[in-house]
């Protein structure tokens, strides 16, 4: 490759990063309405330049949301194994909600919030799953409850930026945490999966 090209690839490499940038905070400063020209003035790039890597809003958005789940999940997921499964459990679901409050003005931007939130939430699924069957066979977590479970109650939490906007969410998941402690409670319904 040239390295006339290598350059323009470069310069495009930078611009998305400096759109990306200024969309999270550009959102974060003017909330969900906030107008694109606002985005593209604070990336100092031109509209157009917006536009030809981001057709709309929406692309945006998810791109945007995407970088920071990227950025900010995966250490966390990463430093998993070096705590109890119940701790790193608890690690994971902080780690999520704390994007979700950060983003949410980002995902009020989107078209549909809450398939957004849960994009965020699906690269913890995995962990989420190993971790609940560890916590588990230690006797930390009940028998009855699955990683699905854990899943489940991270995407009810998730929602609480568009329910409680003083973003008090710490207090839910700690309150809700406890359901998983073993014998606290008696068992769910069955699934209906």
């Amino acid at each position: 490759m040239p390295p006339e090209e290598r350059a323009l690839r470069a310069d495009a490499a930078r611009n998305v990063k400096r759109i990306l940038d200024a969309a999270r905070a550009v959102l974060a400063d003017q909330g969900p309405d906030a107008p694109l020209e606002a985005i593209a003035e604070r990336a100092g790039v031109g509209v157009r330049t917006l536009f030809r890597h981001f057709p709309h809003k929406e692309a945006l958005v998810r791109t945007a949301l995407r970088q920071t789940v990227t950025e900010h999940l995966p250490p966390i997921l990463y430093r998993t194994p070096d705590y109890d499964p119940r701790t790193a459990i608890l690690m994971v679901m902080e780690a999520v909600l704390a994007i979700v409050d950060r983003e949410r003005n980002t995902l009020a931007a989107a078209a549909n919030p809450a398939a957004l939130t849960a994009e965020v939430i699906a690269p913890a699924r995995t962990v989420l799953g190993e971790l609940t069957e560890r916590a588990k066979a230690e006797g930390t977590m009940r028998d009855d409850v699955t990683g699905d479970d854990v899943v489940r109650v991270l995407g009810l939490l998730a929602n609480f930026p568009w329910v409680t906007p003083d973003g008090d969410w710490r207090r839910s998941l700690a309150l809700v945490f406890d359901a998983f402690n073993p014998g606290t409670a008696g068992p769910p319904p069955p699934a209906t999966r």
